[in-house]
């Protein structure tokens, strides 16, 4: 299953920075991120099974990114939601 996401990651454009000049146009919106951090097979698969749960596309998720421990990757996921 990893092979699957492998090939959607080499076409996810790497995350932006943080604070992006649209980000600050919109004040009616928040961003919001999800991180997974774990083994290469845990996170691509957790990343499978949100999208079959349909929460996000496999495309939406950054490429695997080191992760803080050896041995780890992470990938994020950006969300924009309404502001209070």
């Amino acid at each position: 299953m990893s092979k699957n996401f492998l090939m959607f990651a080499s076409e996810t454009p790497s995350p932006g920075p943080i604070d992006t000049p649209s980000e600050q146009r919109l004040p009616d919106r928040e961003s919001l991120r999800v991180l997974i951090i774990g083994s290469r097979r845990g996170v691509t698969g957790t990343i499978q099974t949100l999208h079959r749960l349909r929460f996000a596309e496999v495309r939406e998720w950054s490429p695997l990114l080191p992760g803080p421990n050896p041995g780890e990757v992470m990938s994020i996921l950006t969300r924009y939601i309404l502001a209070d």
